[in-house]
């Protein structure tokens, strides 16, 4: 009722100071009527801005929440489309709120393709989509999304290692008959120094039984309290968080280098990935897992000899 009132309120308001968190509230108690509204308003006050699209594409997700397949890819492909046409005056990364919403939006597409049972369609939107946009900030969206769909069963993306901390990383290749987790981590990401408690853990609890971890990271261009800095002070920043905050994975490899998290799809912090013995991805899930969800997919892997 509480957020119902809150969309009722932004209804009523003239300003519509934040048209993106507008939309989210009225989305969020199940009003999709009035958060269409609020869109048209916005729209016919101030045209199709990219604050607008981000807001748009919400109503896409929002539908896909609801398995809404229909509504939510109509919103999604006009999400797109409107999208694309900004782009022919302004660059895809020019700030913040278009390849959000050009993100969510191919995002949702595959989903709802994926759900209506066509996965493969999804994987192809998703490998068109990466060509056209491999050199802006959507990339990892899209192939974290790509990866879900057709990563497991493959072999695993070779790493990048010129670069790291802590001890010499050696090629994924030289893994082999080993079962390998992946954590994917970044300086800045709170989810990620909570699961270091559950990865040493398991580190522990599996190192006996084969287990490797190694654990890439990556420059954001930003050190402490989100301040600019230069490549020298951010990895000695890096440095630090590691081993104030990772101190039960300081004898694993952390690989420096923006490519390997590209190549996984690193959009979300932390992403775990597994490896069977044969070198093939196992298991792939962006986002932190729990114990028990982290320690189960490992005591398959580990228990799985190699064919």
């Amino acid at each position: 009722m509480r957020l119902w009132l809150a969309c009722l309120l932004a209804l009523l308001t003239t300003a519509q100071a934040d048209i993106i968190a507008d939309v989210r509230i009225c989305l969020e108690s199940q009003a999709f009527p009035q958060a269409d509204t609020q869109l048209a308003t916005y729209r016919a006050e101030h045209g199709v801005t990219p604050e607008y699209l981000e807001a748009y594409s919400w109503m896409g997700r929002a539908y896909l929440k609801n398995n809404n397949l229909d509504q939510a890819y109509t919103y999604a492909r006009k999400t797109e489309q409107l999208a694309t046409q900004q782009l022919k005056t302004r660059r895809l990364d020019a700030e913040s709120h278009l390849p959000t919403a050009l993100g969510a939006a191919i995002e949702v597409e595959a989903q709802v393709l994926t759900a209506k049972g066509t996965p493969a369609l999804a994987v192809a939107l998703l490998k068109r989509d990466l060509l056209t946009y491999r050199n802006s900030s959507i990339r990892n969206r899209l192939q974290k999304n790509l990866n879900l769909l057709a990563l497991v069963g493959k072999p695993a993306p070779p790493l990048q290692l010129a670069e790291y901390l802590g001890p010499k990383p050696v090629a994924l290749a030289q893994l082999k008959g080993s079962p390998v987790l992946l954590f994917f981590w970044a300086h800045w990401c709170l989810d990620c120094k909570g699961e270091a408690p559950i990865l040493g853990r398991l580190h522990a609890e599996y190192a006996s039984k084969g287990l490797a971890m190694v654990a890439p990271t990556q420059r954001y261009g930003v050190a402490a309290a989100g301040e600019s800095a230069t490549p020298a002070s951010e990895l000695a920043y890096i440095s630090d968080t590691r081993s104030r905050y990772y101190s039960s994975l300081l004898d694993v490899p952390a690989p420096v280098s923006q490519e390997n998290l590209s190549v996984y799809g690193v959009s979300t912090t932390p992403t775990l990935v597994l490896l069977d013995r044969s070198g093939k991805v196992a298991f792939y899930h962006p986002g932190a897992l729990s114990y028990e969800e982290l320690r189960a997919a490992i005591e398959r892997i580990v228990s799985t000899q190699t064919r």
